[in-house]
């Protein structure tokens, strides 16, 4: 039996496996894609789960396996997958811990967006050319009209997302995995006039994006973030010692 499941494929989620690691303490990290799982230690204390799951996929999977609490350290934005995580805690009766980023600080400079839908609409009101730094489920709502000709795209290196953003058109593709620095941010923000982010906080780089941002005079449009509560890293970290035998 696996003590623990964690739902990863963030920077959180990295940085609880590899506590387990160093602490002997026995884990599942499930991760939607290859890359996410690819970032994980290889270790006989952490097993890497590949794929996304439904709500009942998940309940299946934590029953079959035994799992005493499950850690959701999926990203911020992934409103979804919290939803089918915690749903299917709820169903297995199974303790669920939600694991949440530290809150970036108001960027006075910007403009700010509930949605990434609303910033695409009042992004193509306006001139110039702009920067898609929300990853690449939200591309969609650049594909209308001249958009993608507009846009410069930042999505991971996946051979399946570098086909949609061409099949998109979106002429101007750039595949990595973040964060990134402040230079980097900047050889690649060169040019645009409005760069569109979300609020990611220190593990997502926000910071290196706004400075990059001023440094090469463009527009910064920010999605918010969804409020939530639940446990920081260290307290995370605190919990997962506590709940192994390991303090």
């Amino acid at each position: 039996m696996n003590d623990f499941l964690i739902f990863g494929g963030t920077t959180e989620g990295r940085l609880l496996a590899e506590y387990c690691d160093k602490n002997k303490i026995s884990c599942v990290v499930s991760s939607a894609t290859e890359y996410g799982g690819s970032l994980l230690p290889r270790s006989e204390y952490v097993r890497a789960e590949i794929g996304r799951k439904d709500r009942s996929e998940i309940a299946g999977f934590i029953l079959s396996r035994g799992f005493s609490a499950v850690f959701d350290a999926t990203h911020p934005y992934a409103v979804e997958a919290g939803r089918n995580i915690s749903g299917a805690c709820i169903d297995t009766d199974t303790p669920y811990y939600r694991v949440v980023r530290d809150p970036s600080p108001e960027c006075k400079e910007a403009l700010y967006f509930d949605s990434a839908a609303e910033a695409a609409e009042f992004a193509e009101k306006q001139t110039g050319d702009i920067f898609i730094a929300t990853g690449s489920k939200e591309l969609s709502l650049f594909c209308h009209g001249n958009m993608p000709l507009r846009c410069t795209v930042r999505v991971l290196p996946d051979e399946k997302i570098l086909r949609e953003c061409e099949a998109a058109g979106f002429k101007r593709v750039i595949g990595g995995k973040g964060p990134f620095g402040f230079e980097e941010n900047c050889a690649h923000f060169k040019g645009c006039d409005i760069i569109i982010t979300k609020e990611s906080g220190a593990a997502g780089g926000f910071d290196e994006k706004r400075r990059a941002a001023a440094a090469v005079g463009a527009r910064l449009f920010i999605i918010r973030r969804p409020r939530e509560k639940g446990l920081t890293i260290s307290q995370a970290y605190e919990l997962l010692s506590r709940l192994s035998g390991k303090e």
